[in-house]
């Protein structure tokens, strides 16, 4: 069977508090960028095959060995919980961009954990799921159902996301572009400031927008002037709503409609994003 595990992104993020556990419970909402996505092909193998698995990669090169690989991780850790889970023969083309906030290798665990369960008849339920592969990543769980969602804890304790916000993004087209930077999660929690301990609400309740923001953009922007220069070029544009996507380094920039982000590059006097942006990932879908 072949999957494609999809990019995803935060429309806002709030830090709360630092937890005991070292993580922080977060106050975000998660939406899925279905077109751009990797390609994951999981074949069964004769169960008397010496190897529980064999892997193959195409596409970016991924800067960990295949037994780090979360794709692997997942893999072993459903055979780990259920004997009738047999030898696989995984296929794996990486193309979402890492270390840019748009949880590929999250994605890419998730949808694993979805293949053994297809491929294996486990019957098992999204929740049931999700409490496999959470502890393999923070917004892992989010791309079992993989669709928008508000989210709190460390990315896994999951709600409906309130209507009026998704009213203001359907049909809008969005436009990611990410710098040839990788912002490191270290990076970006290094001299964050806790919401809780400032006295500052979350954005639960927030239903507009414009209200939305990400509180990594305080600590990465300073570190990385050319995520922050995107941003301000989206909003130049007349992007009705920019901000960058979890830890970074991508930033997304959300337009009525394709003909307005068009016309605003004609505008700008350049005929394509990739003008704009040099030497950037970049793409555009709609909602």
């Amino acid at each position: 069977m072949i999957l494609y595990p999809n990019a995803k992104i935060n429309l806002g993020l709030a830090v709360m508090r630092k937890r005991a556990d070292g993580y922080h419970d977060l106050e975000t909402i998660f939406l899925p960028v279905t077109e751009l996505h990797d390609e994951l092909e999981v074949l069964p193998l004769p169960a008397a095959s010496e190897q529980p698995y064999t892997f193959v990669q195409e596409g970016l090169a991924v800067d960990c060995s295949p037994e780090d690989n979360l794709i692997i991780r997942a893999y072993l850790a459903m055979r780990d919980r259920y004997p009738q889970v047999g030898p696989v023969a995984i296929r794996f083309r990486k193309l979402i961009p890492f270390g840019a906030g748009l949880g590929g290798g999250s994605a890419d665990a998730a949808y694993m954990v979805k293949a053994v369960n297809t491929l294996f008849s486990l019957g098992l339920t999204d929740e049931e799921m999700e409490a496999i592969v959470s502890p393999l990543g923070a917004d892992c769980a989010f791309f079992i159902q993989n669709r928008p969602r508000f989210a709190e804890g460390i990315g896994n304790i999951f709600s409906e996301v309130p209507e009026a916000v998704l009213e203001q993004i359907r049909g809008k087209w969005i436009v990611l572009v990410k710098p040839s930077c990788a912002v490191s999660t270290a990076q970006a929690y290094r001299g964050i400031r806790r919401r809780e301990e400032q006295g500052e609400m979350g954005i639960r309740d927030v239903h507009e927008l414009s209200q939305l923001t990400n509180d990594f953009e305080r600590t990465v922007f300073p570190l990385f002037p050319e995520i922050a220069a995107v941003k301000q070029q989206l909003e130049q544009l007349g992007a009705c709503y920019a901000a960058m996507s979890g830890s970074g380094a991508t930033v997304f920039g959300l337009f009525d409609s394709k003909t307005s982000l068009q016309e605003a590059l004609t505008r700008a006097r350049y005929n394509s994003l990739n003008a704009l942006f040099p030497h950037c990932f970049i793409h555009q879908q709609q909602l």
